[in-house]
């Protein structure tokens, strides 16, 4: 049963929300636009501080902003971002203040926004009640706003501002093509018609663009055909290049770009099991499949630990790509995590977590290697954490050679490798935030016999990898003389295309 108090507080914010819809009625124009963009963004703020809060983000905030759902992108990413900026600030200003009771205290992220407005940005119209009230108090916020200048000895906001400010990295737009949609010199024609574009030297389905570009409105874009994701990112379906027609599990799949990578690489061919955790996150799977027009992939909610490697079902599974939870500490700028509460506050590195998420990720690595017809296994993390990347392959290592895996090259002319820490560990990939606008780690395991995996992955194209089986039987059908003749031409011409690759890579990004 409801208590007397519940009853009051919900007649309170029924009360609250029908004078609110009063008050939207009777706007026009910019004030109707500012009313509903203020709260807009509230509702986003809200999923983005309660995800810092716990740790546990549901999304980055430029997912969140745009998601279908929020109407007024631009405005709306601009007004968190300021918002968050300014936070410190603003929080500073509202204790000082002392002027919000109850009422307003849960409606607080609305609050910021609207003092934010108050305080750095623009004049607000006299709509809505939360701004009628705060407007009253405009007064007593700028008085408070001039002691914490004083405080901190500047005097200006601006100055304030600087001493708390992150300076931007400038990195060019990459999208990749959807080629299960569209190709990638019709890509070229259409995006050119506006933009700079040109291809990239490593991923043939990559197009650069200047550092900036917004492409979230764009056609191609909102049609699937091209993918707003990061070279890094790029990277990791086609380091575990799996062939037409073989059964392949993403065993943490979600949101779902490199799963629809993946189906591209295969063209449609063969079976995608795309296993999820979070219920939450399936939809936004399901939605990005769906974008892509992909129609090998099967979604499973399930724990990529829960599964039987011995159930029929997965006997022929032949690849995994494994993107587990991580710390994203390589994704931190691009993901605006500067911008949170808990990064402003100079809070140290959470090794408690570290190492819980290095548990699970050394879990799960030694899970894919049971797979009985796996061939290849990528691990993959948007993390630049040694503990997470070359800790958790060298502890892996004893049982994937146990299973008869070893680590291979992909990307053989890419400069930068893993940490040397360990025997192997320049097969491991690495790529560097500043450089490439995300940190990303990639390790590719491949059956002993899969002689031919390196050799092949020299190839800049992305063409798929002939299979190691298909190899070996042409291997018993040709003399024994012509097959020894062949192996020494093919070492020689690897040594010497491998050799003109990192010639040619030595000044790259």
């Amino acid at each position: 049963m409801r208590t007397k108090s519940m009853r009051k507080k919900k007649k309170g914010d029924d009360a609250c929300k029908e004078n609110e819809a009063k008050s939207s009625k009777v706007l026009k124009g910019a004030e109707r636009s500012a009313y509903f963009a203020r709260r807009e963004a509230a509702k986003v703020l809200k999923t983005v501080l309660e995800g810092d809060a716990k740790r546990r983000a549901l999304a980055s905030i430029k997912t969140l902003v745009y998601h279908p759902s929020v109407r007024n992108k631009k405005a709306t990413f601009a007004l968190i971002c300021q918002t968050l900026k300014h936070l410190p600030f603003i929080n500073d200003v509202l204790q000082a203040a002392k002027i919000l009771n109850t009422k307003w205290k849960r409606q607080q992220e609305l609050i910021y926004i609207i003092v934010y407005d108050i305080l750095f940005g623009q004049e607000v119209p006299l709509v809505g009640d939360a701004e009628k009230y705060l407007m009253r108090h405009k007064e007593a916020l700028h008085l408070h706003l001039k002691k914490i200048l004083l405080q901190k000895n500047v005097k200006t906001v601006k100055e304030l501002f600087a001493l708390h400010e992150v300076p931007d990295v400038s990195v060019p737009r990459n999208v990749r093509v959807n080629t299960l949609k569209l190709d990638v010199d019709s890509a070229l024609v259409e995006l050119r018609k506006k933009y700079s574009v040109q291809k990239d030297d490593l991923l043939h389905d990559l197009l650069i663009l200047p550092p900036g570009t917004d492409l979230h409105d764009h056609p191609l874009v909102k049609n699937g055909s091209i993918f707003l994701q990061g070279k890094a990112s790029s990277m990791v379906a086609p380091a575990l290049s799996p062939e037409p027609g073989w059964e392949v599990l993403d065993a943490c799949a979600a949101p779902g770009n490199k799963t629809v990578h993946l189906a591209a690489l295969m063209k449609r061919k063969g079976r995608i099991i795309a296993c999820e955790l979070k219920k939450e996150r399936i939809k936004r799977l399901n939605d990005t499949i769906k974008l892509s027009g992909a129609t090998n992939i099967q979604v499973l909610n399930e724990d990529f630990l829960n599964i039987n490697s011995k159930d029929p079902a997965y006997s022929k599974v032949k690849a995994i790509l494994l993107d587990p939870s991580c710390s994203g500490s390589g994704t931190a700028a691009s993901r605006l995590d500067h911008l949170l509460p808990s990064k402003a506050a100079g809070q140290n590195v959470d090794m408690e977590r570290l190492n819980k998420l290095a548990a699970f990720q050394r879990k799960a690595l030694q899970h894919a290697f049971l797979f009985p017809a796996l061939e290849r296994v990528v691990y993959s993390t948007c993390s630049i954490n040694q503990i997470e990347n070359e800790d958790v392959v060298k502890s892996v290592l004893p049982i994937a050679e146990s299973y008869g895996f070893q680590l291979v090259k992909p990307f053989p002319g890419w400069p930068c490798r893993g940490l040397p820490i360990f025997e192997g560990s320049e097969n491991l990939v690495r790529t560097d935030p500043a450089k490439h606008g995300e940190g990303f780690f990639i390790a590719l395991f491949a059956k002993k016999d899969d002689v031919n995996l390196s050799a092949r992955s020299n190839k800049n194209d992305n063409r798929t990898l002939h299979s190691s089986t298909r190899t070996r039987n042409v291997r018993r059908k040709q003399p024994i003389h012509t097959n020894m003749f062949k192996m020494w031409l093919s070492g020689q011409l690897c040594r010497r295309h491998r050799h003109m690759l990192d010639n040619s890579c030595c000044g790259r990004n």
